[in-house]
This record gives structure tokens, C-alpha cells and sequence, in this order.
């Protein structure tokens, strides 16, 4: 049997392969958009290892590799921000990216006390709207970005808040 995946916290030592993988991940959004200058195709090295000290940033490795990331903050009113939900493209619609998702809203409840979740997605990205709405987010409103991208916001509230 090969190594299964596993979800954990990440260290600094994941930056460079979480921004590689982001890299690889994104084409897809960026070309759905035709829009190549998004900030997860740009985003330095530097900026994400800021990321990572600020916030709760998860990832999905398979024995040394990630293979799944997802970042998520709260701010002070217990809105839990969760973003740049990322699967590698070989492991994609296998549950990962729920299991991700879940992962970085269980931590978030337990360690910075969220009482809701908040996430947003391009209107195009129906794959990942499918995800978000199938773990119990609901849209809450969109937002033209560009002639290109509507930005539609999703939220869920957490259970017994």
C-alpha cells in the first residue's frame, strides 16, 4: 500500500513548496480569467513566509511532498478568512481539498475562536464554488472585480455558534 496523506500544520520549511505548488495550481484560474497577474502567480517568497507567522496555514503532504495547502485568519469580530485553498492537479477531486478545508476551520474554531467562515471564489470557478457549497457555504454576495471577474463571497457559520 503507498503513503497516504496527511494534514498538518505548516512550517517555514514548506514556504518554497507551497509557493511552487501555488504556482502550478493557479494556471488554471488564471487562464479560466485570462488574467496571468493575479497575486497567487505573483506572490514572493518573502511575502508568503509572512503568511505563515500571521496566520493558520495547513498543508496536505504525501510522505516529504505538498500536495495541498490552504491559509486561513480571524479577525476581531470571529470571521475566520480562509484562502488560497490549493490541491495538487494529479490529486484533485479525491476529498483532499474538503478534508483541507475542514482541517483549517477546525483549527481556526479551536485556537482563534471563529464563529464564522468567510471565502470567496471567481463566479467562473464552478469547481471550487461546488466544493465551498457542498461543505455548507452559501453565497452572500458578489462583486465585480472586472469585465472578466465577478469576486462571489461565501459563508458558513459555525455549528452551535
Amino acid at each position: 500500500m503507498g503513503t497516504s496523506v496527511t494534514i498538518s500544520a505548516a512550517t517555514d520549511d514548506d514556504a518554497e513548496q507551497i509557493l511552487k505548488l501555488q504556482y502550478l495550481c493557479y494556471q488554471t484560474e488564471a487562464a479560466l480569467y485570462d488574467d496571468y497577474a493575479i497575486e497567487p502567480l505573483s506572490q514572493t517568497l518573502h511575502a508568503l513566509r509572512a503568511e505563515l507567522g500571521e496566520g493558520c496555514v495547513m498543508v496536505a503532504r504525501l510522505g516529504q511532498e505538498v500536495v495541498g495547502s490552504v491559509r486561513g485568519t480571524v479577525d476581531a469580530d470571529g470571521t475566520a478568512k480562509i484562502a488560497k485553498l490549493i490541491v495538487h492537479p494529479r490529486l484533485q477531486r479525491h476529498g483532499l481539498g474538503g478534508r483541507l478545508l475542514a482541517a483549517v476551520e477546525e483549527r481556526l474554531a479551536a485556537e482563534c475562536s471563529a464563529k464564522r467562515y468567510r471565502l470567496r471564489a471567481g463566479h467562473r470557478s464552478e469547481g471550487n464554488l461546488r466544493l465551498y457549497r457542498s461543505h455548507g457555504y452559501a453565497p452572500v454576495g458578489t462583486e465585480r472585480r472586472t469585465g472578466r471577474l465577478s469576486v462571489v463571497t461565501l459563508e458558513k457559520q459555525l455549528t452551535g455558534a
